[in-house]
């Protein structure tokens, strides 16, 4: 862009120059006092020439700068102010049912369709051709999810791995349609795909065509039903299609998709005599005793559309003094006073009016409700919020419209409006009272505010403060959350409700209730994803919280939005979030909110290796937790400062943080904390050369984690585990341990961990003598680390990588791996990972005939070692120092050394180093 601006920039200004030089030739034409010299003479001497050439440049240069113009980007001028369509404002989600919905009794007989798409999905299967995508058009309520659903069941053993069903909202009054991301996040939530799996970022785009093809890998090789409903455009559905060919895919659309290798099924309204079948069968009457003319009007009436067909018949059925004429003359005067509505949709209208005038005033009243509810589907207790009744009247509301056919039933008791049915309950509630919506969603609202507070009863550790709740919500009737698994069914199952509750919220500027509910959703979303969900959840709570003033609201909004930065690995944005949430804290004077916010900024400094700010922050989040009396918050800022003392080697400052945070966990009953405490620990203990005692603990905190089924923590667990193996010279079981774990942080999609486990794994590589192996595994993991940011993984697995390269004869690529390790540790004070990198470092020399070099490193790194009390790398470098020392003054001066390193293999048990020293003094001495 710049190179193209530059370019027009010097082409104006030659263009300008030559035409400033045309004018003087102009002005002197005539003149005797001024001549131009050479050439240019002679167009001052045939002035004519030159105002014509004047002329045409002048003419070029408006016409380039008029092409530069229509290229400008389109974003110079002021944009249009973002709408709801264009992702701004709270974030949705996509309704996705694990199952087929029920199928309807109101399906009527189309065959000729139904036998074109079970003939075609056969066809495909018998010759093992990939199905095609299978769409299914027509009109509003014409029947084409009744039909998807219809076929589906019939299609369902076809498909054993599963079915699932998406509404992609696409012609959904009051909703804007579901982006393809947001389904996709949805799709493989429900399949089964861990959270830290879900590709999250900033660029939708991107994160739209990972998630798509870890979708794709997700349904490869399995035989799958996926309905897709209410698409808006192919755009909309292609990221959703499966990869795979025995994937069977049924789209419903009013819109004509133009899919690729697509068969199109066309539902149209019915031929007349399937609709006056339809229209008997569900009038509940006997067939001789119906007026067939008068039917058949009926059905002509309201466009021969099955749901206007099953409405018409339900009100004949419930009404038996009337007969089809009295039904015909109703229907017709309906049907003039909705004669303003579009034509395509004024027959149903007519019959949706019918049906409501049907309904006694209570339940008028519960419907028109309906159409100020934000969400997808709702249950008993989302609509007795919504009419401000009790759950038991609620219950037998849903189940009337229903049997009105004024609604649809979901398996598990949920209930949904169709798309013309909502738009008909919004007009009718627009025509009521416009002062209903803000209460009513304030009511939902309440009612999703104390729903959970109950389920993150169960997500939330002991001691985590809650937002408070509005007035009344007490007296709102929940679910029972009995257990973690069914507050995160519900949970699941209700985002997308809470999500538009949120978005409608924003809408009406009830901000209060936008900050509460991303309050609310905020457990859930940190452990269930996708982040970027959460991202722009905590985003928009932020902008609420700055309308309203509230600068509490909005510290807390920030301390979310920073921590779902830092599991997602962005670094920076989390630093900036929660710096600026401790800054708001201290203005309202909240000591506790900027301890948590100085704990989680500590955390992210931690994993970027500034060391020293990350132990100011938990010192101080430390002090303030205690000044306000928060246990569990001590416990947090003493673990986390411990992480910090043993990354900065001082392992007995970390032992002393870790052993009183353990305690406290202990005392509060945290097995979660008390887990990681005596992870830490054990990694502590493994520095400092206390195998067996890093070994329990470290099986002490496995035991917690598979307790806890936490098994993202399992996997850490285990790679400690299979390091403490390694030391001891176990390698078979370092490996077994490392690569269990490396299946955990696989599955889970957990990327430091898995760079972690690939770089423990290449060690062992190397010292079973692979080194080919050992440089190749090493590589992919220093490349992870980089990656994520992180300078300490980046550093140790340098190290690792220059000993690789050591034991593969690659001299100069070992020596610039060492190098850039070393400088990475100093910066971060990680004075024990030096010293091992200098001996590994001191062993290339010395097998490489630099006596004196290597002479020289082991001697820094046992200065290191013995300065942060690190025994098994001054071992490493004793033994280094005696082998220089054998080499070039004999074994007397070797003596010592090896004897010292000797004594300190020994003392920790590690039986293959002390072994070939004791060789090599006996050998020496002989």
């Amino acid at each position: 862009m710049r190179m193209r601006r530059g370019a027009a920039l010097a082409v104006v200004a030659g263009g300008g120059a030559v035409t400033t030089m045309l004018v003087g030739l102009v002005t002197n034409a005539v003149s005797e006092q001024s001549r131009w010299p050479s050439w240019l003479g002679w167009l001052q001497n045939h002035p004519w020439l030159s105002f014509a050439l004047l002329g045409l440049i002048t003419a070029a240069l408006t016409a380039f700068l008029a092409v530069l113009d229509d290229r400008q980007p389109a974003e110079q001028p002021p944009g249009p102010a973002p709408r709801p369509d264009d992702n701004a404002g709270p974030p949705g989600a996509a309704l996705v049912l694990r199952s087929l919905p029920r199928d309807t009794s109101a399906f009527t007989d189309r065959s000729q369709e139904l036998e074109a798409l079970v003939g075609s999905v056969h066809a495909a299967q018998e010759t093992g051709s990939g199905l095609p995508v299978h769409v299914i058009d027509g009109m509003p309520g014409v029947g084409k999810t009744a039909f998807a659903v219809h076929a589906g069941h019939l299609l369902a053993d076809r498909f054993p791995d599963g079915q699932l069903f998406v509404n992609l909202g696409g012609h959904t009054p009051g909703r804007s349609p579901v982006q393809a991301g947001e389904a996709l996040a949805s799709l493989l939530t429900v399949a089964g795909v861990p959270t830290q799996q879900i590709p999250v970022g900033d660029d939708a785009g991107a994160v739209t065509e990972a998630r798509a093809a870890l979708w794709r890998s997700r349904l490869a090789g399995k035989q799958t039903l996926l309905i897709l409903d209410n698409a808006l455009s192919y755009r909309q559905l292609e990221p959703l299609l499966p990869g795979t060919s025995e994937c069977l895919v049924l789209v419903t659309s009013r819109r004509r998709l133009a899919a690729r290798e697509e068969v199109v099924l066309p539902v149209a309204a019915l031929p007349p005599e399937h609709a006056v079948d339809l229209f008997v069968r569900l009038s509940g009457r006997p067939s001789d005793t119906l007026d067939r003319e008068a039917v058949g009007e009926l059905t002509r009436l309201c466009g021969h559309l099955p749901l206007g067909v099953s409405l018409l018949a339900a009100r004949l059925r419930n009404h038996p003094s009337w007969d089809a004429a009295d039904l015909r003359a109703r229907l017709v005067a309906a049907r003039d006073r909705l004669g303003e509505l579009r034509a395509g949709e004024r027959a149903v209208a007519a019959a949706f009016d019918l049906s409501y005038q049907d309904l006694a005033p209570e339940r008028q009243r519960f419907f028109r409700m309906l159409g100020h509810y934000p969400g997808t589907d709702l249950d008993g207790y989302s609509g007795a919020a919504l009419g401000a009744v009790t759950v038991t009247e609620a219950h037998e509301q849903l189940d009337a419209l229903y049997d009105a056919h004024l609604i649809d039933e979901h398996p598990g008791g949920r209930y949904q409006l169709h798309d013309l049915l909502r738009d008909y309950a919004r007009a009718l509630a627009a025509e009521g009272d416009s002062m209903d919506q803000a209460p009513a969603v304030r009511r939902v609202s309440t009612y999703y505010l104390a729903a959970l507070t109950a389920a993150n009863a169960h997500l939330v550790r002991g001691g985590a403060t809650a937002p408070p709740l509005p007035d009344g919500t007490a007296q709102v009737a929940a679910p029972p959350l009995e257990s973690r698994t069914a507050a995160l069914s519900w949970l699941e199952h209700e985002r997308p409700n809470i999500l538009a509750c949120i978005r409608r919220a924003d809408a009406l500027a009830l901000h209060d209730l936008v900050v509460r509910l991303a309050a609310g959703m905020a457990p859930f979303l940190r452990q269930s994803g996708p982040w970027d969900q959460a991202v722009g959840l905590h985003r928009s709570a932020a902008d609420a919280a700055r309308r309203t003033g509230d600068q509490r609201a909005l510290a807390d909004a920030l301390t979310e939005l920073g921590v779902v930065r830092r599991f997602m690995a962005a670094y920076p944005e989390a630093s900036e979030a929660l710096s600026e949430a401790a800054t708001r804290y201290e203005a309202t004077g909240d000591r506790r909110g900027k301890a948590d916010a100085l704990n989680q900024a500590g955390i992210v400094w931690y994993l970027t290796a500034d060391n020293d700010a990350s132990a100011r922050a938990q010192t101080e989040a430390l002090g303030l937790y205690r000044e306000v009396g928060h246990r569990l918050g001590q416990a947090n800022a003493l673990a986390d400062l411990g992480m910090v003392r043993r990354q900065t080697s001082d392992f007995d400052a970390a032992v002393e943080a870790q052993t009183e945070a353990l305690s406290l966990y202990r005392e509060l009953g945290d097995r979660y904390g008390e887990a990681n405490s005596l992870r830490d620990l054990g990694v502590v203990h493994a520095l400092m050369g206390e195998y067996e005692r890093a070994a329990l603990r470290h099986r002490e905190a496995l035991a917690l984690y598979e307790e806890l089924d936490d098994r993202v923590h399992q996997g850490y667990a285990l790679n400690e585990l299979g390091f403490v193996r390694r030391l001891t010279g176990d390698l078979e079981g370092a490996r077994a341990a490392h690569s269990q774990a490396l299946e955990h942080f696989t599955e889970l999609g957990e990327r430091f961990g898995r760079a972690t486990a690939v770089r423990h794994l290449g060690a062992v590589d190397r010292l079973t003598g692979d080194p080919s192996s050992a440089v190749r595994v090493l590589e992919e993991s220093l490349e992870a680390f980089r990656s994520l940011g992180s300078r300490g993984g980046e550093a140790v697995a340098l190290g690792e990588l220059g000993a690789a390269r050591t034991a593969a004869g690659e001299r100069a690529a070992a020596v610039e791996a060492f190098r850039q390790s070393v400088d990475i540790l100093r910066a971060l004070g990680d004075r024990c990972a030096e010293a091992e990198v200098l001996n590994h470092w001191g062993t290339l020399l010395r097998t490489t005939d630099e006596p004196g070099a290597a002479h020289e490193k082991f001697g820094q790194a046992l200065a290191l070692a013995r300065a942060v009390r690190c025994p098994l790398e001054e071992a490493r470098a004793l033994e280094g120092l005696g082998r220089c020392d054998l080499a070039s003054a004999g074994p007397d001066a070797a003596d010592p050394a090896l004897r010292g390193a000797l004594a300190l293999y020994r003392r920790l048990g590690v039986d293959a180093p002390a072994a070939a020293v004791e060789r090599l003094l006996v050998s020496s001495a002989g």
